[in-house]
Protein backbone atom coordinates (compact mmCIF):
# COMPACT_ATOMS: atom_id res chain seq x y z
CA UNK A 1 0.00 0.00 0.00
CA UNK A 2 2.97 2.40 0.81
CA UNK A 3 4.03 1.86 -2.42
CA UNK A 4 0.89 3.01 -4.25
CA UNK A 5 0.88 5.76 -2.24
CA UNK A 6 4.73 6.91 -3.16
CA UNK A 7 3.46 6.16 -7.21
CA UNK A 8 0.32 8.61 -6.98
CA UNK A 9 3.04 10.81 -5.91
CA UNK A 10 5.32 10.84 -8.03
CA UNK A 11 2.42 11.01 -10.85
CA UNK A 12 0.84 13.80 -8.89
CA UNK A 13 4.80 15.78 -8.68
CA UNK A 14 5.04 15.06 -12.66
CA UNK A 15 1.16 16.15 -13.46
CA UNK A 16 2.49 19.37 -11.57
CA UNK A 17 5.66 20.30 -13.26
CA UNK A 18 3.78 19.43 -16.15
CA UNK A 19 0.79 21.89 -15.48
CA UNK A 20 -2.17 19.56 -15.35
CA UNK A 21 -3.21 20.85 -11.77
CA UNK A 22 -6.53 18.38 -11.84
CA UNK A 23 -4.59 15.34 -12.60
CA UNK A 24 -1.95 16.59 -9.65
CA UNK A 25 -4.69 17.27 -7.29
CA UNK A 26 -6.71 14.34 -7.40
CA UNK A 27 -3.52 11.91 -7.40
CA UNK A 28 -2.22 14.08 -4.87
CA UNK A 29 -5.59 12.82 -2.76
CA UNK A 30 -5.16 9.57 -3.42
CA UNK A 31 -1.59 9.36 -1.91
CA UNK A 32 -2.71 10.74 0.52
CA UNK A 33 -5.69 8.40 1.13
CA UNK A 34 -3.49 5.30 1.21
CA UNK A 35 -0.99 6.56 2.91
CA UNK A 36 -3.58 7.15 5.95
CA UNK A 37 -4.86 3.75 5.36
CA UNK A 38 -0.84 2.35 5.26
CA UNK A 39 -0.45 4.16 8.97
CA UNK A 40 -3.13 3.28 10.05
CA UNK A 41 -3.38 -0.58 9.24
CA UNK A 42 0.57 -0.08 10.79
CA UNK A 43 -0.28 0.79 13.57
CA UNK A 44 -3.31 -1.67 14.30
CA UNK A 45 -0.80 -4.47 13.42
CA UNK A 46 1.79 -3.10 15.65
CA UNK A 47 -1.21 -3.08 18.68
CA UNK A 48 -2.42 -6.41 17.79
CA UNK A 49 1.45 -7.82 17.56
CA UNK A 50 2.18 -6.80 20.64
CA UNK A 51 -0.93 -7.90 22.08
CA UNK A 52 -0.49 -11.48 20.81
CA UNK A 53 3.05 -11.93 22.19
CA UNK A 54 2.44 -10.44 25.74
Amino acid sequence: MLRWAIIFLVVALVAAVLGFGGIAGTAAGIAKLLALIFIVLFVVSLIFGGLRRG
